[in-house]
């Protein structure tokens, strides 16, 4: 039996149960917000007790996002400054909204998990009596709805993570820790803009357009676009790009960056017939590249958004008649032209997503347990240095396609258990 100690140093396991009074994270500090490589630090500090409805899990691997890149950067939101203004007494932020990892403990209202279970967790958080949910409403869209890990606190670059019991998911077994640490925010939010907006959802036959089809969301949408029997169509801004895309189940890739597409940005004010006749010819070249690839004069069913700024004139104008442009961020920009024609004639629909509520995240779960979906996981950092360097790599848009993870408590790579005493 291992010695029960107040802190035991990464790459130790305490006793199954045994709760620690310290563990080591890695922390931003407002002192520190900027350049992601400066702003995360690991410090020691104190395990976080659980309350009632939650559980302290034992993270065995982190996945990477852009929401701490914000987080070290203190933009667009303070996330320390915006908690200690509701009430919260700490100084410091510990990013990640992804992990795999063991149940260490849980509050007396758990139920759904054991202690040494092994789980992957989502980052979806909420108030179960808060008064919108109790008259009805979807959790994930809930007032009181919050992303662990960016806007709450004890996220998974740490020893412990702290979450809510409806977080914990089962660990699909035959992934590694980190490959199961780096896929639910991503998978799960694909999930819902394609699956959670009847009556536009993936249907067999569908064509669907995706941008940004090797990059985290992108590489989710297009396993589980082939995996309902629709035809996805990838977007990317590299040839290289091309044959991950086709191995991800993918029927065309379209490269953006082609001479004729001429019209990303901001849509010109009609007014300025000249401006707009350009953007319009640039906007038909892309449509006519659609079909090209597609191998049939058809309008995508789905546009799967998230750059924004730049295309989402264009993914209004590309939708079919019925169709849904879904959108879950604005990478490129957050001030996007619509050309209402298109959107009231047709009748399209523009849809804003929010990552996903416990039902999606159970039913993208399932994929990945069935291999319908893969994490699609392409790097993996150690934790020491490992947080501050991927997330700096993504700030870069030097980091590469698919997915990232970082070792916390797995000692090595390619374990997918482990046995604790």
């Amino acid at each position: 039996m291992p010695e029960k100690k107040d802190l035991y140093e990464l790459g130790e396991t305490p006793p199954l149960g045994h709760v620690p009074k310290q563990m080591y994270a890695s922390l931003i500090r407002p002192e520190r917000y900027g350049e992601p490589k400066d702003a995360f630090k690991t410090e020691v500090i104190d395990v976080p007790e659980v309350g009632p409805k939650e559980v302290l899990v034992w993270v065995m691997a982190a996945g990477v996002n852009y929401n701490n890149v914000w987080a070290a950067r203190g933009f667009p939101v303070d996330v320390v400054g915006a908690r200690q203004k509701a009430g919260a007494q700490e100084a410091f932020h510990i990013g990640g909204s992804d992990a795999s990892g063991i149940v260490w403990a849980k509050g007396d209202q758990v139920s759904n998990v054991d202690i040494g279970d092994e789980v992957v967790l989502s980052c979806g958080q909420w108030n179960d009596d808060a008064p919108d949910i109790q008259a009805g409403a979807d959790p994930i869209t809930s007032s009181s709805n919050k992303i662990w890990g960016y806007e709450e606190n004890w996220g998974s670059f740490a020893q412990f993570a702290r979450v809510q019991y409806h977080q914990c998911f089962p660990k699909p077994k035959q992934l590694t820790w980190e490959a199961a640490g780096a896929y639910m925010l991503v998978g799960a939010t694909a999930y819902r803009m394609l699956m959670g907006w009847a009556p536009n959802v993936v249907h067999e036959g569908d064509p669907v357009l995706i941008w940004g089809a090797t990059g985290g969301l992108g590489v989710m949408a297009t396993q589980i676009v082939k995996a309902k029997g629709g035809i996805p169509i990838a977007v990317v801004s590299d040839e290289s790009k091309f044959e991950m895309c086709y191995q991800l189940g993918a029927k065309g890739v379209i490269n953006r960056k082609d001479p004729a597409f001429t019209h990303w940005g901001r849509l010109p004010d009609l007014d300025d017939s000249a401006a707009f006749g350009e953007w319009m010819k640039g906007a038909r070249a892309f449509g006519a590249k659609f079909w090209e690839v597609l191998g049939e004069r058809k309008s995508p069913k789905i546009v799967f958004e998230h750059p924004g700024e730049s295309t989402v004139p264009t993914s209004i104008f590309m939708a079919d008649n019925a169709g849904m442009v879904v959108i879950c961020a604005g990478t490129s920009g957050f001030n996007a032209d619509v050309d209402l024609r298109y959107l009231w004639m047709r009748q399209k629909r523009l849809q804003g997503s929010h990552f996903a509520n416990t039902q999606q995240c159970a039913e993208l779960n399932d994929m990945v347990a069935a291999g319908d979906v893969d994490p699609v996981l392409s790097r993996v950092f150690p934790f020491e240095g490992g947080v501050s360097e991927s997330h700096q790599l993504m700030h870069e848009n030097r980091h590469p396609a698919g997915n990232m993870a970082i070792l916390v408590n797995a000692t090595k790579e390619g374990e997918t258990t482990l046995k604790v005493e």
